[in-house]
Formats: structure tokens, C-alpha cells, sequence
């Protein structure tokens, strides 16, 4: 089966191979000899000299720990989203207290860093603004760059969901002066499902110490304390630490420049067969992701028999629409192990069971 949604994505073979490794002591030296390689090469990806911390959680986990280890009850959070999981991220916050001031946008717009300007200057009292640099339920990729400089100016801390993005869209943590960013195995890290990465700056930090939400399993302080030993406060992962271990090598050969052109490389030659097909994306192309791309399904096809059809006679995976968009939107993963060839491939087994998705 060639997987090709949006998460989990495939390993490559090496990666396969040493996560079946036997277990070893994750007290012991050998882990901690892996946990410190691991942790400077993490660095290089999120381009940032900051705290960088593996968290044996989901993405979704991440978020929440970026959520309760910078905020207290009652602080003003801006919950900016285009989607299904910025929505996700506001209600993270909310569920654990914070004032939630939301900045919602039509499914498939991307942010405009004006209108953040203008809520952080109509709510002055906000701590913090949560945002989503590539939604996958849409395909649309966030002006982050931009929308981190506004938050700049008015010296807010910036909570940055980046789970399906950072590994596989530039996306330099330090320089674009973000405070906490997500990011999760099963994405373009080329692992399985089971590890969250967290970047934390000196901002966070300090916002850290003040904080009063509730946090135990994702407490950055306990993190902190065993990281300096190469430990975690408690039981990692080891089996995809195992895989992460030799993905991480894998990319860093490969390069961070040439990971994201590949990326350009393969999404456009996704748009450009949706747009030859006489189909529409669902954002504006200028904000159309490099990790997935959404579709709006044509009024004739029946979006479920088209999945069905690749799934059970090309053995090919992608993935339909969600909330709003069920049933309305389909969705093409490529991100992490994807070549320009398996593209080919795959728009090949997209055109043979397009024609047979036709409503009846």
C-alpha cells in the first residue's frame, strides 16, 4: 500500500529496520548517548539554538504542552485559525482556562498579518497568539514569517503549531523569533507516530516561570532537568527514538535546502495535474501547501468510491476532507519519504480512478 495522507506518511526501510531493534535501558548509557545525538540534530532542523525537547505524545500532545507551560487561567490568547486544527489548538487553550479571543478565517484563506494587527491592537491586555504554519485540512500554508513580526511589535509570546511543516517547509525557528514550536514524528520526520518535538526560546522561558495552568507529564522544567542527563522525566518512546535516530541522519545528508526544494518539486507536480484535470484547489495557489494538497472534488464525483477505488485497485491512501469539508475535499499527502517518482505514480492511479468516481 503506498500511504500518501497527510500523517502517518512512510519510513524508509533503514529507519524500519532499527526501530525493530530489542529495547535497552532508557536510564541507561546507551539511550543516553542516542537522546544526546538526537537532540543537537533536532536543533538543525528547527534552525534554532533553543531548548529542543521529545515529548512521547502525539502532535495534538505537543500542543498542549505548549498550551500549559507559557499560560495561566484567564490569560487572553489570540486563537488564530484557517481550519480544522487551528480550531484545535484555540480549544486546547480554552479547555485549560485561557480567554480565548478568536481570529477565524473561511476554510482555505490563508492569514493576513494585518487583521493580527488589528486584534492585538483592539485587545491589548492578550498574552499570547496560537497559530497553525501549514493546515492540512485545507493545504494551505500560513505567511509565519510575516505574521511572527507582527507579533514582534507588540512583544506577545507566539505559540506555533508547525506538526506537518517543520522538516519539510523552511521554517527557521531563531530567525523568524518564535517562542514555542510543535512539531510530530509521523509527518516529515519519516518515523511512525509516538514522538512530539518542542522548541522553547528564552521569551517562553520566562513566560514559563510566571505560568499557572495545570502540567505534570509535560512539565518543560522536568524535561529540562533529565535532558541535561540525556533521560526524559518519563518512558520515552525508545523504538521510534531508535528510527528517529537514523531519519535524522538521513535528512541532514540530504539537506535541509534540498529537502524543501524536493518538497516544491513534488507539490507542484500535484497542483499542476489538479489543475490540468480541470479541478480546484482549495487555497489561493500562493498559500497552496508543499506537504498537501487539497482538492475540491468536482460536483460529479463521488469523493468516498474515488478513495475506495485508488485504495483497493492502485493500493494507493489519501485522504478525504474533514469537518466542514467532508465529503467535499480530498486531500493528497506528500511529505517526508517522497520522491518526483512516486508523484508520477501516484497522479498515474489518480487518473484511472477518477473515472470511475462518477456520482451515478
Amino acid at each position: 500500500m503506498h500511504l500518501r495522507i497527510p500523517g502517518p506518511t512512510p519510513c524508509p526501510d533503514d529507519v524500519l529496520k532499527a526501530i525493530g531493534r530489542q529495547m535497552i535501558n532508557h536510564r541507561g548509557k546507551p539511550f543516553a548517548e542516542m537522546s544526546n545525538r538526537i537532540t543537537p540534530k533536532l536543533q538543525q532542523c528547527f534552525q534554532t539554538k533553543n531548548d529542543v525537547f521529545i515529548l512521547t505524545t502525539s502532535g495534538t500532545g505537543g500542543l498542549e504542552s505548549a498550551v500549559v507551560n507559557t499560560l495561566s487561567p484567564g490569560d487572553k490568547v489570540l486563537g488564530v485559525s484557517i481550519g480544522f486544527f487551528g480550531e484545535r489548538f484555540a480549544e486546547c487553550a480554552q479547555v485549560y482556562g485561557a480567554e480565548v479571543i478568536p481570529l477565524k478565517y473561511e476554510w482555505g484563506k490563508a492569514v493576513d498579518p494585518d487583521d493580527v494587527r488589528k486584534a492585538l491592537k483592539d485587545n491589548p491586555g492578550i498574552k499570547a497568539v496560537t497559530v497553525t504554519h501549514n493546515e492540512t485540512s485545507t493545504g494551505t500554508t500560513n505567511p509565519l514569517k510575516e505574521i511572527a513580526r507582527v507579533v514582534r511589535e507588540f512583544d506577545k509570546l507566539i505559540l506555533v503549531d508547525a506538526v506537518s511543516s517543520l522538516s519539510s517547509i523552511d521554517l527557521p525557528a531563531d530567525a523568524w523569533d518564535l517562542d514555542v514550536v510543535i512539531s510530530g514524528s509521523q509527518k516529515g520526520w519519516m518515523v511512525p507516530p509516538g514522538l512530539a518535538f518542542a522548541s522553547v526560546s528564552e521569551r517562553a522561558w520566562k513566560a514559563h516561570a510566571a505560568a499557572k495552568m495545570p502540567r505534570f507529564y509535560f512539565d518543560y522544567t522536568r524535561a529540562k532537568k533529565f535532558a541535561a542527563d540525556g533521560q526524559t522525566p518519563w518512558t520515552p518512546a525508545v523504538s521510534v527514538y531508535f528510527g528517529l535516530d537514523v531519519a535524522l541522519d538521513i535528512m541532514l545528508n540530504e539537506g535541509l535546502q534540498n529537502i524543501f526544494a524536493r518538497h516544491q518539486r513534488v507539490a507542484d507536480k500535484a497542483r499542476k495535474w489538479v489543475k490540468s484535470r480541470g479541478m480546484r484547489l482549495v487555497p489561493e495557489e500562493r498559500f497552496a501547501s508543499n506537504t498537501v494538497t487539497a482538492v475540491h472534488a468536482p460536483e460529479d464525483m463521488d469523493v468516498s468510491k474515488f478513495l475506495s477505488t485508488l485504495r483497493t485497485e492502485h493500493q494507493v491512501e489519501i485522504a478525504g476532507g474533514q469537518g466542514i469539508m467532508k465529503g467535499k475535499v480530498f486531500r493528497i499527502g506528500h511529505l517526508g519519504f517522497i520522491s518526483e517518482k512516486d508523484m508520477d505514480e501516484m497522479t498515474e492511479a489518480m487518473d484511472k480512478a477518477l473515472a470511475k468516481a462518477k456520482k451515478a
